[in-house]
């Protein structure tokens, strides 16, 4: 984790040195470079990438309603009181007319909003399928690079498919609570296989005694697999916590504390193996790019349009297309 080159253009380096310097306002503007995919943003993503890998990312996730915002807030607090600065990536759903995210996660975090060690930032779906937007990773690499020792990113509650969390932190924190109807039914697919740390929020209200029960007895009949090609996983910490009150939130905190201090060598494994399933991901994002690019719109028809006019008329298969279309894009 070096200097940045010394080639770099000098708006370029200047823009470096405020982040490593912990100007927010320079991370304010990062980010929403990078989200807005601005001039010079990937320029910028590339030079801060190497200064970063020394923040503990912590992916909150859950179904809608199990209180994430709210137990993410006294987790700043408890950050916090040990003196350490925090900053949160909250993934909002996007507004239907702006696209922009609602800002949800700010109303519910507004005790942290003067403090200047804490810092903020929303970002909006904007169609994404999963349960993190697109920016996600960018903003969680300026936030690195510039400094911040805990990063906390919570994700919208859309599912099943946030299970792509798991590739953005070191450690997953998965909430539930009790109240939702069938509660184990509702983590058995997918959020189950990626959490370090279970917890059951809004613990001081009636059921969550039978919901720490059921996850307990799900839990010791469990065979923790890791993902394909991974070796099996302990089985997460399954904790209480009434986030409201502050109820649970100590042992959460250190819970997240030993996580952190796994050894070096099974933290960039993790993070080896996560790289790979992040460059899949980004490989077929921009495969998908290109391939819109190249057949266009009805309006406005790209070099390949025939291929789909082709399809529509039945003179050409779709898997055939799809292989011209893939091989264009290389």
């Amino acid at each position: 984790m070096g200097g940045p080159p010394d080639s770099l253009p000098e708006k370029l380096a200047d823009t470096i040195a405020s982040l490593r310097a912990g100007d927010v306002r320079a991370m304010a503007a990062a980010m929403r470079a990078a989200d807005d995919e601005l001039p010079g943003a990937r320029e910028l993503l590339r030079a801060i990438y190497p200064l970063g890998g020394g923040a503990f990312v912590v992916g909150v996730t859950g179904h809608p309603g199990v209180g994430k915002s709210t137990l993410v807030s006294a987790l700043i607090g408890a950050v916090r009181a040990r003196g350490e600065r925090v900053a949160v990536v909250a993934v909002d759903p996007s507004s239907p007319f702006s696209g922009g995210a609602l800002l949800g996660d700010r109303v519910r975090m507004q005790r942290h909003a003067t403090d200047p060690g804490v810092l903020i930032r929303s970002l909006a779906t904007r169609g994404h399928q999963g349960g993190l937007s697109r920016s996600t990773a960018a903003a969680v690499a300026v936030l690195d690079a510039g400094g911040f020792p805990v990063i906390f990113v919570e994700t919208v509650g859309a599912g099943q498919a946030e299970v792509d969390v798991a590739d953005a932190a070191d450690a997953v924190v998965v909430v539930t609570a009790p109240g939702l109807g069938d509660e184990v039914q509702a983590l058995k697919a997918g959020l189950l296989e990626i959490a370090d740390v279970l917890v059951v929020n809004k613990g001081d209200r009636p059921g969550a005694d039978r919901t720490l029960a059921e996850l307990t007895m799900m839990l010791e009949l469990a065979a923790h697999p890791g993902r394909p090609g991974e070796p099996p996983r302990a089985a997460p910490a399954l904790l209480r916590t009434a986030a409201e009150t502050g109820e649970g939130i100590a042992p959460l905190a250190s819970a997240l504390e030993t996580l952190r201090a796994v050894p070096a060598t099974e933290r960039q494994s993790r993070r080896r193996r996560q790289a790979a399933r992040q460059l899949m991901a980004l490989a077929g994002e921009q495969a998908r790019a290109a391939a819109w690019a190249a057949l266009g719109t009805e309006s406005a028809p790209g070099p390949l349009a025939a291929l789909a006019e082709a399809v529509a008329s039945r003179t050409l298969d779709p898997w055939s297309a799809a292989e011209t279309l893939t091989s264009a894009g290389r």
